[in-house]
């Protein structure tokens, strides 16, 4: 995903969406508490087996598993969890562009890129 960056698309405020509905604030404490349980589960099976597949969750493109990453869907900065409802395995390009946009905020990006949701 080589495309435009995050700053290349309308900001969500300049498309009439107040970012900060959204936000929630995570404190140091969840934010240290949640690497850590991040660093667990990128040791698990299940992890392994996700990697395995070797598909990126947003552009559903292939990749070998050392090309890709752990994605929270709900960032952690943002209040997330590292649990397996809330990771996915992401290429390092989608990874960058998504940073700690919330699933709702992702979708509104894509569309000011000009893309339909579902292609990533």
């Amino acid at each position: 995903m080589n495309g435009p960056a995050i700053s290349d698309a309308k900001a969500p405020e300049a498309r009439g969406t107040a970012v900060e509905e959204y936000y929630t604030p995570a404190s140091d404490e969840h934010i240290a508490r949640e690497r850590h349980q991040a660093r667990d589960l990128r040791q698990s099976q299940w992890w392994k087996r996700q990697l395995a597949e070797g598909r990126c969750h947003y552009c559903r493109q292939e990749f070998s598993p050392r090309e890709l990453t752990m994605d929270h869907v709900v960032p952690v900065a943002r209040g997330g969890y590292s649990r397996r409802g809330n990771v996915v395995p992401c290429c390092k390009d989608c990874n960058n562009q998504k940073q700690s946009m919330l699933p709702v905020e992702w979708t509104q990006y894509l569309e000011g890129l000009g893309k339909p949701a579902d292609s990533e």
